[in-house]
């Protein structure tokens, strides 16, 4: 009689090798086979290792004696039998007769019942989160090898993906095949795959530590056999999510959606999903910003407990909010905003004391109306900074606060935390006080009007003549001011950002470059001025604090940039793998009007590391300055608001031992979840500036016009036009020539013609299509027109 074969993990077991310790191919028939005679064989060749054990079925396998004894067992002791186990199976693994096998056949070779299968199941999900061992795609379970790093999935359109580890300067590159399940924004643990050297090295996905994304926020398009996809907006999810008629919650084509994810997939599988929201149609008015905010899970409502607590705030400054601050509203205050500011958070005041300059830069004393740890304190913390999109802001603090008690409004006393600093006449620091103030902003100001005066607008001049005197005042001491960071290194990156005119609907109807007039930089002059001051106090003082840092660039991309540049008759001089800002700064001056400056502009500023907010004072590179903080704007950054509390509590004597041991607990997490949500918000702004462009450009497909080349990749060449709108030559539709890209000297060369597309040089493009889904604009050359 024939019996059915079937192979056991494409391995087999000969009965006349078992006695040598060593596993080798064998069909395995399970009907016929005697198994308890293998697995005794198993165990005993197992066992004569490792004397005084158990068998893994005296351990796995519960009778029903067993149970009701564990049953009176506490806690503890349940602990204890857990980990026993968990070791018995980990011994099992390590055995050199083990080979790759499924949980299935594990439990049955160590003769685990039925009945606690459930219980086996568990302690091998424990052991895999842990670390301890290791499930493939296949799952098959090994012993956990290799270095493993945990980190964040970043996952591209195309299937590959990348994982970001905190405190490691590169990234691990995740080839599609050893992505194994992973989804954007997931923490994952990934292996890095031996032999692999360089800095971008390459691993897999071994488990999945936690799901980033729960919900997705796409585009819904029916299909003719009664189910749904959504196409997500973000461009990294690699898949769209398949959706369930039932589950569609009668989506029609074009509507804007929230999907919850019911199964990420896996295996080439599409995720699914079920839909929880329709946001509405697409092509509806503010529904594409919706989108996004949904899309960055940023918070836009506050809820109950921080409403009410909004409500008990008074409107006016109270009597009892003035004792034992410093009187400055006899000073002439004013603000300087752009035009439709509302959460005014900033005033100075600029008197002269013979030569020297009195410096005063009033910032509103949030504090005093958000209390820590209150609800609207967490809610602050979770939000950690305004968001400013195209057409709203979505602020940290209610509008009720920023745009009412805590704004400087002229005409109104307002409470303040004031760095009143002394300059001489060559712009030196002299002295300064840092106080709690209270004072009346007397005119509300412009830059747009300020610079009027500067530039000798006579109108302009007649209606603030009271105020122009101190203007003059400013232009002169920012100027000093300024000119010493120059000296020191400071550099000043000035590429135009974008300025997006909508009309009621929300569609845009002019973008240009914002405008950074004097009165723009003379502001930014004082306020870089008192972060600076604030910062260093307190770094004397050696309190835990919050500072804005900025490293050193990457030796590396230095040399890069510096071998690069050399083409051009350039040089950087570098020591012991560092350099100084300040050859960045005469750099940016050699350049300064020449055909080559917008590309080496770029590179330089690609070369910088990302600036954050750390508990350690480590310096500003870009700024050329040891110590920096974020003071000034409390209502829209968190980091301002909890140094304002910590000045407070310095000022006021509270700053004993036991707070300063709460600080040191509270504020690692402030900084980190700080930079967390500043970059967030950078990139919600960015995805809605792109989206308006791309609005903006779909009525002008085949209009031509002059840009200049912004980036060269493998796939295309990216061009920027006068107005800040950037789009793509794809290289498929450079069809004079097949261009190759030469990422050493940042060009795009034609094999049979010789011809070269350069970073920043000038380039006759025509606008070929956009797409908004993508948020992206195709150009061609205008000479290929078709």
């Amino acid at each position: 009689m024939k019996h059915k074969k079937e192979e056991i993990k494409g391995r087999t077991i000969k009965k006349d090798n078992l006695k040598k310790d060593n596993f080798k191919k064998e069909t395995v028939n399970k009907e016929t086979v005697n198994k308890d005679k293998y697995k005794k064989s198993k165990l005993e060749s197992f066992n004569s290792k490792k004397k005084g054990k158990k068998h893994y079925t005296e351990n796995l396998s519960l009778n029903d004696n067993d149970k009701k004894r564990n049953q009176k067992k506490d806690h503890q002791e349940q602990d204890i039998i857990t980990t026993q186990r968990k070791h018995l199976i980990l011994a099992f693994l390590t055995d050199p007769l083990y080979i790759p096998m499924k949980e299935k056949e594990i439990a049955v070779l160590m003769q685990v019942s039925k009945s606690e299968r459930d219980h086996f199941s568990n302690l091998i999900k424990e052991l895999n989160q842990e670390g301890s061992i290791e499930i493939s795609s296949k799952g098959k379970i090994t012993i956990s090898t290799g270095e493993k790093l945990i980190g964040t999935f970043i996952s591209h359109s195309k299937g590959f993906g990348f994982v970001m580890i905190e405190g490691r300067e590169d990234d691990l590159f995740i080839p599609e095949d050893n992505v194994n399940g992973a989804f954007h924004q997931d923490t994952v643990e990934a292996r890095i795959v031996p032999g692999q050297k360089g800095k971008r090295q390459e691993a897999e996905i071994i488990r999945i530590v936690s799901r980033g994304m729960n919900t997705i926020i796409g585009t819904y398009e029916q299909s003719k056999n009664n189910f749904g996809f959504v196409i997500p907006d973000n461009q990294k999810i690699a898949s769209d999510v398949f959706i369930p008629r039932e589950r569609s919650k009668g989506a029609v084509n074009g509507h804007k959606v929230v999907v919850e994810i019911t199964d990420y997939g896996k295996d080439h599988k599409k995720p699914e999903g079920k839909i929880i929201e329709i946001l509405g149609h697409m092509d509806d008015p503010g529904v594409d910003i919706i989108s996004i905010i949904k899309g960055y899970d940023i918070p836009t409502e506050f809820g109950e407990k921080v409403m009410n607590q909004i409500e008990r705030i008074p409107v006016e400054v109270q009597t009892g909010d003035l004792q034992g601050r410093m009187d400055l509203r006899y000073e002439q205050t004013v603000t300087i905003d752009g035009e439709d500011a509302k959460d005014l958070d900033d005033a100075i005041s600029l008197t002269m004391e013979g030569d020297c300059y009195r410096l005063g830069v009033h910032i509103a004393d949030v504090s005093n109306y958000v209390q820590e740890n209150s609800a609207l304190d967490r809610s602050a913390l979770e939000r950690a900074t305004s968001v400013y999109l195209v057409d709203r802001v979505v602020p940290m603090l209610p509008h009720q606060l920023s745009n009412g008690i805590c704004s400087l409004n002229q005409g109104v006393d307002r409470l303040s935390l004031s760095c009143i600093m002394l300059f001489d006449s060559k712009g030196i620091l002299m002295n300064y006080k840092i106080a709690e103030t209270i004072i009346h902003v007397d005119r509300r100001m412009t830059y747009t009007k300020v610079a009027a005066v500067l530039d000798g607008d006579q109108e302009a001049i007649a209606e603030y003549q009271d105020f122009v005197p101190m203007f003059e005042r400013m232009r002169t001491l920012a100027g000093l001011l300024r000119e010493k960071r120059k000296k020191r290194g400071s550099i000043d990156f000035d590429f135009p950002e974008s300025k997006i005119i909508l009309d009621r609907e929300g569609h845009p109807v002019e973008i240009k470059p914002y405008d950074r007039n004097i009165a723009t930089k003379i502001i930014e002059d004082f306020m870089l001025a008192a972060n600076e001051t604030v910062a260093e106090h307190f770094f004397w003082l050696e309190y835990p604090f919050v500072y804005r840092t900025h490293e050193n660039p990457d030796p590396e991309k230095i040399k890069q940039l510096s071998l690069f540049i050399s083409n051009f008759g350039y040089s950087i001089k570098t020591t012991a793998e560092e350099v100084h800002p300040k050859e960045f700064q005469k750099l940016l001056a050699k350049i300064d009007g020449t055909s080559e400056e917008a590309l080496i502009s770029r590179l330089t500023l690609r070369s910088m590391r990302q600036a954050r907010y750390t508990t350690e004072c480590t310096g500003h590179f870009g700024l050329a300055c040891e110590y920096y903080c974020h003071f000034t704007s409390p209502i829209r950054r968190y980091p301002d608001l909890q140094i304002h509390r910590i000045i407070k509590d310095h000022i006021r004597g509270r700053m004993n031992p036991e707070k300063i041991e709460y600080y040191r607990d509270r504020l690692p997490e402030v900084a980190k979840q700080s930079s967390a949500m500043e970059r967030r918000a950078d990139e919600a702004e960015r995805e809605t500036d792109k989206l308006k462009k791309v609005e903006f450009m779909e009525s002008r497909i085949g209009e031509v016009y002059e840009g200049v080349i912004s980036g060269i990749t493998n796939w295309g060449i990216y061009v920027e036009l006068p107005n800040t709108v950037e789009g793509m030559i794809r290289a498929s539709d450079l069809l004079d020539d097949f261009y190759v890209y030469d990422d050493k000297n940042y060009e795009m060369t034609g094999q049979r013609t010789g011809k070269k597309y350069k970073l920043g040089e000038k380039i006759l493009i025509q606008v070929y299509n956009t797409d908004r889904i993508s948020r992206t604009i195709d150009f061609r050359v205008a000479q290929q027109e078709d």
